[in-house]
């Protein structure tokens, strides 16, 4: 018995300093956004933000792999700069916000993917579906002490999905047999976190 306490104690120890490396860092929604752009018409882009983005990072110091992130998107803040275009995007023919008031995304996987570049692979959740997606991201930056002291970072996250994966099927057929909308969306996420205080 004693010398399974002896393990265990000798266990922890060893365990105890990489949990001790991994902080909480929470997303600050003043300095974050997440970013579409989809064709329209098939002969120019429409690009629109989420300015409503909150969530939270553990970062591991020691092995960035064993990082994760929850980001949480108010779609009901959808922006494109078009008021009336606003409010159709917000309706049942796409992200009925109604209905589905927020996307997220949670991790399940974190790849180094070259020098200060992740592999993140994740669920996304969209219109009230769930998908596996895979982000390609640039960081996370240096810690930086802001003037208030508090220790930032930031990344950036980058993805393509198709938009009737996720069930948003809605679309109009053009005179020369196009299409008004096309199906594919690049995502841009900016963000900014905060670290937590221990």
């Amino acid at each position: 018995m004693k010398r399974l306490i002896a393990t265990l104690i000798t266990l922890t120890a060893l365990i105890a300093p990489s949990f001790a490396l991994a902080a909480n860092w929470n997303i600050d929604p003043d300095h974050s956004a997440a970013y579409f752009r989809v064709k329209h018409m098939m002969i120019a882009d429409v690009q629109g933000s989420f300015p409503d983005v909150q969530g939270v990072a553990v970062i591991d110091a020691k092995d960035i792999t064993r990082s994760t992130i929850e980001v949480t998107i108010n779609a009901d803040s959808i922006s494109t700069g078009v008021a009336k275009r606003d409010g159709h995007l917000k309706s049942a023919d796409f992200f009925d916000v109604a209905q589905y008031p927020a996307l997220t995304f949670k991790s399940k996987k974190v790849e180094q993917n070259g020098k200060n570049k992740l592999k993140v692979i994740g669920d996304l959740t969209l219109h009230g579906v769930t998908k596996e997606v895979e982000l390609q991201v640039s960081g996370p930056s240096i810690d930086t002490k802001d003037p208030w002291g508090n220790t930032r970072k930031g990344a950036k996250a980058t993805t393509k999905i198709n938009r009737k994966d996720f069930g948003i099927v809605w679309n109009a057929t053009l005179d020369n047999g196009g299409v008004l909308i096309g199906d594919d969306v690049d995502i841009t996420i900016d963000l900014e976190l905060i670290k937590q205080a221990s």
